[in-house]
């Protein structure tokens, strides 16, 4: 954990910019705006990048991923600015939390991997380009979205101690949990063989 400098109070404000900016839906936003329907209505139902995806347009998918993936970093370099370290990691934590469970759409939210990679690549870039190329080789090696998301995430923490962020182990414990819940179904999925495919 990052030492503790900031006052509790203002903590709680950071957290809650963090949140608020984390829980504005980019994809809803942007589908709506670009005519293509309420997303929640579409593929999976989820607000993230790859759902945007499966309403045909590219640009609007890329236009989420970016805008959600900003939240968290952000978030977190605005309070690294303003106040410190530990401010950095409230504010980008909640950002996550506010992006899984935001409160405009019944805490009904997304799945969290674009604003966690964001994040990751705002508070330690060496950590968060690790866990975006864990992603990609996972990607490509299987083919299974969901899958490179949860070994991006689940490694992590490996990651921050090899490559010199261990002052961000905890959030990142907490954050990987997040986010497998988040892809609880998937998992289930995955399990049983039946978890889509990338372009499929």
């Amino acid at each position: 954990m990052p030492v503790i400098e900031t006052g509790a109070f203002a903590l709680l404000i950071w957290a809650a910019f963090g949140y608020l900016l984390g829980s504005i839906p980019f994809g809803i936003l942007i589908t709506k705006a670009m005519g293509l329907g309420d997303l929640r209505q579409i593929g999976s139902g989820n607000i993230g990048a790859t759902n945007a995806l499966r309403t045909g347009s590219k640009p609007a998918a890329l236009a989420t991923l970016i805008l959600d993936g900003a939240k968290g970093a952000v978030a977190a370099l605005i309070a690294r600015a303003m106040a410190g370290e530990d401010a950095a990691q409230m504010a980008g934590m909640m950002a996550l939390f506010g992006h899984c469970l935001p409160v405009w759409l019944g805490f009904k939210g997304g799945k969290g991997v674009a604003t966690f990679l964001g994040l990751l690549l705002a508070l330690s870039f060496p950590v968060g380009a690790a866990c975006c190329a864990t992603w990609l080789v996972m990607a490509v090696l299987k083919r299974i979205s969901s899958l490179a998301a949860l070994a991006a995430a689940g490694t992590s923490t490996f990651w921050m101690t090899l490559l010199g962020y261990p002052e961000g182990f905890a959030m990142g414990v907490i954050l990987t949990l997040l986010i497998f819940w988040r892809h609880k179904d998937n998992i289930k999925r995955l399990r049983a063989d039946t978890e889509p495919r990338i372009g499929k």
